[in-house]
């Protein structure tokens, strides 16, 4: 997973995976300030701060849930609460008992879409961001289709639109 350190817009922004749990539950991030990240106010560009929190608690999940499980992001939301004057961290971590209720909400047939939060904090523990990704998150159909590879396509709009009960729809929880 070190590999990620190597990705393009990682390497130039200055965000480094720093540790990953042997069970993939938790990954550190870590952001430096350099002049390729730094905004017209010699702070942390905010793109680099959501860079950095961008495709963790997505990879916690693949990797805890399996090949069996499509896992996308789809939306995200970063409020920025004071300027990053330096290095700053942000540690993702998915509880093994999220985990398991996410699996059998999906081995149900259910679509889910479980909310996230992560606060960007700097060498001080001030927090400089708070950062909140809803995913989807559904069991693969095990019999592929033309094309797909075995992969269930990310939610349409009428999909998400909210209607229904289950799971997936509603507001606030991690639900």
């Amino acid at each position: 997973m070190r590999f990620v350190n190597f990705y393009p817009p990682y390497l130039g922004a200055g965000i480094r995976v720093m540790f990953i749990a042997p069970d993939w539950s938790t990954i550190k991030v870590r952001l430096a300030l350099n002049w390729f990240n730094r905004n017209l106010f010699s702070t942390q560009f905010g793109g680099s701060l959501y860079a950095m929190c961008d495709p963790f608690f997505v990879i916690i999940l693949m990797r805890q849930l399996g090949a069996d499980y499509t896992v996308w992001d789809k939306a995200a939301t970063i409020q920025f609460l004071r300027p990053g004057r330096g290095p700053v961290t942000a540690t993702f971590h998915i509880p093994p008992e999220t985990i398991d209720k996410i699996r059998t909400l999906a081995d149900r047939g259910e679509k889910l879409e479980p909310v996230f939060q992560v606060e960007v904090v700097d060498d001080e523990r001030q927090v400089i961001a708070q950062v909140e990704k809803r995913l989807w998150v559904r069991k693969k159909d095990l019999t592929p289709h033309p094309g797909s590879f075995g992969a269930t396509p990310p939610p349409s709009p009428d999909e998400t639109s909210g209607e229904g009960g289950g799971a997936g729809g509603g507001e606030g929880g991690l639900w």
